[in-house]
């Protein structure tokens, strides 16, 4: 009896290693194309993520996971992404202004559009393109969003861990996420390429909601 459950298990820890190295090689070709079953693969990574950043950790960047896990889950959440109608952008209060002006409040910090940050000009594009903008203090916000039953699509801009740390904290709900990379991570100075937002932007337009501003 013992000898055939030792050989599941065996049996069992073969096919995880099997599966989590043809995910890490999918989430890694994900950077630079379309992946066919992405979000299958994601859900791969999703149940693994601590041992396999424990490896990481030990013997590459674990930077390097979390970038290709949200390239990966960025192309598995498109076509939903795409169907998304109240949308909402969520991005670190890092990106601000060494002395910005602004408060902050159970909404997260408030813009003032002094025009000194990038915050300025992403709050004209976001009203532009039909997203509420919350600039906020740390993940634990996302709390606080679930109890908005209107959002069903999230525009999440910060590092990739961060990224991570979102998309799964909204996995299981009916929120949709699709995340921006910045450029640097840390707690103050960092920046993202606006480019790459604006792209975006773009791509997920909404029909008849693009307004100039």
């Amino acid at each position: 009896m013992y000898k055939i459950i030792g050989e599941i298990v065996f049996v069992l820890i073969i096919a995880s290693v099997m599966l989590i190295g043809i995910a890490l090689v999918v989430s890694r070709m994900s950077l630079n194309r379309n992946v066919w079953l992405a979000g299958s693969f994601a859900e791969v990574l999703d149940f693994f993520y601590l041992p396999i950043k424990y490896f990481f950790y030990k013997f590459s960047d674990p930077k390097k996971l979390d970038k290709w896990m949200v390239s990966l889950k960025n192309i598995a959440h498109r076509n939903d992404f795409h169907r998304t109608k109240n949308r909402i952008i969520l991005a670190p209060h890092c990106m601000r202004y060494m002395d910005c002006p602004a408060h902050s409040t159970k909404e997260g910090i408030q813009c003032v559009a002094c025009g000194k940050c990038v915050f300025a000009k992403l709050g004209k594009d976001a009203q532009k393109y039909g997203y509420r903008l919350y600039i906020i203090t740390g993940s634990s916000f996302v709390k606080h969003i679930l109890h908005d039953e209107t959002i069903d699509g999230a525009l999440l801009i910060a590092c990739d861990y961060e990224l991570i740390k979102v998309m799964q904290a909204f996995k299981g709900t009916k929120i949709v996420t699709y995340g921006v990379s910045m450029l640097n991570d840390g707690c103050y100075n960092t920046e993202v390429d606006y480019n790459k937002v604006t792209r975006v932007f773009e791509d997920f337009a909404i029909s008849g909601t693009v307004q100039s501003v």
